[in-house]
């Protein structure tokens, strides 16, 4: 006589069918010594039940006018804790793949992102991987974990727009290096690399909308300059110039 689900949270409320033989006239349904907080006899060969609250594993069992059943096992499941999140923020088209550190996340069914869920990987009882889903809009939003114990909340994960980029003032300089270069674009705050030609740039980050950088030396030529956010990366094609020098 299975049981499915056969774990669920401490809490109780988990909906379970019994499938078996002889269960018409069902009279009553226990969990360890706790009655089913309710009940349906579905037919001769199925019973729902839903769990009242309890820990640890207890015996199901089904009473009808013929006797008692033998007991089935029910596995009471604590809700998860969610104690850190590997990345707090991300593209708003998502597809990073983050971890879930806390206790309880053996039976991990969903993690939501906002209003959008996805399907974890549990690498542990303590650890999950997930893919994160393609968020609505750039913003924070709320993470949930739901397993068989009930559901988590209390982390946040925020979404971040692709960067875009503007022409860099001034767009020229000596392939020397050494020029200071403001590039404007928007959704910037989160930039973490630059690089001009290819070569890595030093940056600061001026607002939301403005980079200071300045060019390490260069090949003659126009050159892109890429810029990298939590976001995503964006490139200005051949948008600051390397001059060579004077030769004589």
């Amino acid at each position: 006589m299975p049981i499915s689900p056969n774990q669920g949270s401490t809490g109780g409320g988990t909906l379970v069918t019994i499938t078996g033989t002889n269960l018409a006239g069902t009279s009553a349904v226990h969990f360890g010594s706790k009655a089913a907080t309710s009940f349906t006899n579905v037919s001769p060969t199925q019973v729902t039940a839903v769990s009242p609250s309890g820990a640890g594993t207890v015996g199901v069992t089904v009473t009808t006018p013929g006797g008692t059943s033998n007991p089935l096992s029910f596995f009471y499941v604590g809700a998860p804790f969610k104690a850190s999140i590997s990345d707090t923020s991300g593209p708003t088209a998502g597809g990073n793949t983050i971890t879930l550190n806390g206790v309880g996340l053996s039976s991990a069914t969903a993690v939501t992102f906002g209003a959008n869920s996805a399907t974890p990987t549990v690498l542990s009882d303590g650890q999950l991987s997930v893919v994160v889903p393609a968020g609505t809009a750039a913003g924070t939003v709320g993470v949930s974990v739901t397993t068989a114990g009930g559901t988590n909340n209390g982390l946040s994960y925020t979404y971040v727009d692709t960067p875009t980029l503007g022409t860099p003032s001034p767009n020229s300089g000596p392939t020397s290096g050494g020029t200071a270069v403001t590039v404007p674009g928007t959704n910037l705050t989160t930039t973490q690399s630059v690089t001009i030609g290819g070569a890595v740039a030093p940056f600061s980050v001026l607002s939301d909308t403005s980079l200071s950088v300045v060019t390490p030396p260069g090949t003659a030529g126009a050159q892109d300059v890429t810029v990298t956010t939590t976001g995503g990366s964006s490139t200005a094609v051949g948008a600051f110039t390397y001059v060579a020098g004077p030769g004589i």
